[in-house]
């Protein structure tokens, strides 16, 4: 796991909102898909630290986030 600032994780990454953000923005996180990698941040801190997982850790925590939903 690696904690990057934003401006040094590639700041042309294509960022995307959770679709429970809601029209207000709300408390939410974004993502970036990159090489191997996803790119997670604090959508009301897009200038904010940058947490980079592997992509099986990020599959494996939103499987775990899905099935504690369900």
């Amino acid at each position: 796991m690696n904690i990057a600032e934003t401006s040094a994780a590639a700041p042309e990454l294509a960022w995307f909102k959770s679709s429970y953000s809601g029209a207000e923005g709300g408390d939410c996180v974004e993502v970036a898909n990159a090489t191997g990698v996803v790119h997670i941040r604090d959508s009301k801190v897009a200038a904010g630290p940058v947490l980079t997982v592997s992509r099986q850790a990020w599959a494996g925590f939103v499987g775990l986030a899905t099935d504690l939903s369900a």
